[in-house]
């Protein structure tokens, strides 16, 4: 299982739209065919924030929605707050801090031990335990 960032399904719908391959859609396309795809269920909360923070039209709603329905969206179960306490915890005693949405989404990949695909490394490298994949 591969975890997919926001960023990066941001960078998918913009290829997509532009109707050329960059750097998102060349990852996709060098993924062997087995390989199962997955967003947290936060990431999902953060596009669709985006878009209708942006005044996107309905359309582009239905795209995020569509590119959505081809992954396998996790929810948070009975480990997840747990994990997440343990995560903000010893990144606090670090003495750095995170976006809340960023930890949810790396718990989310943590939980699933999975490497978390994103072009915002940076964001996540905080995060004890995350494997981070950049594109």
């Amino acid at each position: 299982m591969i975890h997919l960032d926001t960023t990066f399904l941001v960078d998918v719908l913009r290829e997509r739209r532009r109707d050329r391959v960059g750097p998102a859609l060349a990852y996709l396309e060098a993924l062997p065919d087995n390989d199962v795809l997955a967003v947290s269920v936060h990431v999902v909360c953060e596009l669709m924030a985006g878009a209708h923070a942006a005044g996107a039209p309905a359309g582009e709603r239905d795209r995020i929605s569509r590119l959505c329905e081809a992954l396998i969206v996790r929810y948070p179960d009975e480990r997840f707050a747990a994990e997440y306490g343990r995560l903000l915890a010893r990144i606090r005693a670090s003495g750095t801090s995170i976006d809340t949405m960023d930890l949810l989404i790396a718990t989310a990949a943590v939980l699933d031990r999975a490497p978390l695909v994103t072009r915002n490394a940076r964001h996540f490298s905080k995060v004890p335990g995350v494997t981070l994949d950049e594109y």
